[in-house]
């Protein structure tokens, strides 16, 4: 689940080779495990989109296509529609929770450890659909790329969608964040920007030589802290903002008045808002303060458009079938990418999205399972997937 307004680019240990199960045989969980326990820490993702491309070319149905460590395989059947299932296989970085174990929790079976919810379940999902789905009611176009965890411009989504448009195409797309197995619409946009205070250095022991920069931050601070949050409500969804500082730096030295200080502020807002309206809005809370405010990224959020006929009924199907509930995207995802592209798309996946980039993620096994039924039966009506393929 991307954050791309906050999160930069991290340089990532190799990672050894990966190795999946055959797709056609395997069973779901057993597939969830593999993919998880293969590590895949943005930017190091080419040992697990090598075993993608590998387990998805073996199937024989598919058109695989591949970018960088993005890969992409689509059927080709001259179906009426085409819709597009995508998720990202890369994860913020380890801690110490690699590889998974399969526990018991209030007598139910959960995997346990890093990308579990974030979001490897709706990987998995996705990959073991793609092996059974070869005469589907639509044709469907499967999406597995890498570093959407870290700074957007290094997002395989998005450079497919620059470089191969033709290889994302879709009347609508499914993206398999986590979403406890309801359906959450569109998305926060998200912002960043860094606030820069200036002062004079000087000796700390002659302090009033000089005027400390951190101090004059305090005031941004302040106003970050006292800020009200707003819920708005787009298209039937309520969506939650905040406003927050999340990281400072400032100093010279022990023995210096620092000359500088720089608060990055981190925006979420509701998708009624344009990046240029959520800028505006921050430098009006911040207004009157001596400071340099600079954007240094942004990303647009997405309306929910699931009054969009193909949508809404994916909604009912999916939720009826897993019991989920629907609600707003808190977060950023690349539903904001396909909603650029003209293409309505919803989240739809196993995990709780609180506990998303969580040192103690995990996910119950049961939901990994509701969710490839429900999301099979909505692709390819009628197909039996708890028998299809040996599997699950």
């Amino acid at each position: 689940m991307s954050d791309p307004a906050d999160t930069g680019s991290h340089p990532a240990p190799a990672a050894p080779a990966a190795r999946l199960p055959d797709l056609a045989t395997c069973d779901l969980v057993d597939l969830f495990q593999a993919v998880c326990d293969a590590p895949s820490v943005s930017g190091a993702e080419a040992p697990l989109a090598d075993a993608i491309e590998t387990a998805l070319r073996a199937t024989g149905h598919l058109e695989v296509l591949r970018d960088g460590d993005t890969v992409v395989a689509r059927t080709q059947l001259g179906r009426d529609s085409r819709i597009v299932v995508a998720g990202h296989i890369d994860t913020v970085p380890l801690a110490g929770n690699l590889p998974t174990e399969r526990r018991v929790e209030d007598g139910a079976e959960v995997l346990w450890g890093r990308g579990t919810v974030d979001m490897k379940g709706g990987v998995a999902v996705a990959l073991w659909l793609a092996a059974r789905l070869d005469a589907p009611h639509h044709d469907v176009t499967w999406v597995l790329y890498d570093n959407e965890e870290v700074a957007a411009d290094l997002n395989g989504l998005g450079r497919v969608v620059r470089e191969h448009p033709d290889w994302v195409t879709g009347d609508v797309a499914v993206l398999g964040e986590p979403t406890a197995g309801g359906v959450e619409g569109g998305c926060n946009g998200t912002l960043r920007v860094e606030v820069t205070t200036r002062g004079v250095t000087a000796h700390s022991a002659r302090a009033w030589r000089g005027h400390n920069a951190v101090h004059a931050a305090g005031e941004i601070l302040e106003r970050l802290a006292d800020y009200e949050p707003a819920e708005v409500a787009v298209d039937g969804l309520v969506y939650r903002e905040g406003l927050n500082a999340v990281g400072i730096t400032g100093g010279i030295a022990t023995n210096m008045i620092p000359d500088s200080c720089t608060v990055t502020v981190n925006y979420r807002f509701a998708p009624s808002r344009s990046v240029e309206e959520a800028t505006a809005h921050v430098r009006s809370v911040l207004d009157g303060i001596d400071a340099e405010i600079v954007l240094s990224d942004a990303a647009g959020g997405a309306r929910p458009g699931l009054d969009d006929p193909v949508l809404a009924a994916a909604v009912e199907q999916l939720t009826g079938a897993t019991g989920g509930s629907v609600g707003p995207k808190y977060g950023w995802t690349d539903v904001a990418r396909f909603a650029e592209l003209g293409i309505p798309a919803l989240n739809f996946g196993p995990g709780d999205p609180m506990l998303a980039h969580a040192d103690d993620e995990r996910c119950p096994t049961a939901q990994v399972r509701d969710c490839a039924r429900a999301l099979g039966a909505w692709l390819a009506p009628g197909l039996d997937l708890d028998t299809a393929g040996g599997g699950d």
